[in-house]
């Protein structure tokens, strides 16, 4: 396992996980917010992939087998709201400890899924986060902000602090990187 130290411009990224073999991808733009081109157009999420992971997203069951790909660190603070390989997901990891992930199935019927990220939105920011850039950007930067109407709907229907109210909306925007503590 590799520590976020060791991802660097120009670095190439291995990937041999359940969902995507004999894959790679290169590092060409810094991680992160020190990225020049990271918030560009709108796009600014609240959260690194890190500290999504680290509050309890996807029921324990987002990127369990790719602990080669990423960053030790991102696995490292998330192992209380994760569960093993092969082990069936528990909602009670979750953040706000509701059910919130749809089916692979479903993301595949709606065409969520494109590009070289089977696992979906979130495996894409990870991604980007690190550095890599693909002919996908736009389109998950246009989804990510097309999300924000979720934040909106908590601001206007939720007292500040309120997170009893709209618990299943506040798990979604944490798992799209926006802050549900709002």
């Amino acid at each position: 396992m590799r520590s976020l130290k060791d991802y660097k411009v120009g670095m190439t990224v291995e990937v041999n996980d359940r969902m995507q073999k004999n894959y790679s991808y290169k590092l060409t733009k810094e991680m992160g917010a020190k990225a020049s081109d990271f918030n560009d157009g709108g796009f600014a999420p609240d959260l690194t992939p890190e500290e999504v992971l680290a509050e309890g997203v996807f029921e324990g069951k987002y990127l369990n087998d790719c602990t080669e790909e990423f960053p030790k660190e991102w696995f490292e603070k998330s192992k209380k709201h994760r569960v093993g390989v092969g082990k069936p997901p528990d909602y009670k990891l979750n953040r706000f400890k509701i059910k919130s992930r749809q089916s692979l199935v479903i993301w595949q019927d709606n065409g969520w899924l494109i590009g070289d990220d089977p696992r979906g939105w979130f495996q894409w920011y990870c991604r980007y986060w690190l550095g890599r850039r693909s002919s996908c950007d736009d389109f998950q930067k246009r989804r990510w902000r097309a999300f924000k109407r979720h934040k909106g709907q908590v601001q206007k229907n939720c007292e500040p602090g309120d997170l009893k109210c709209r618990p299943k909306q506040r798990q979604a925007l944490l798992e799209w990187a926006y802050d549900p503590f709002i």
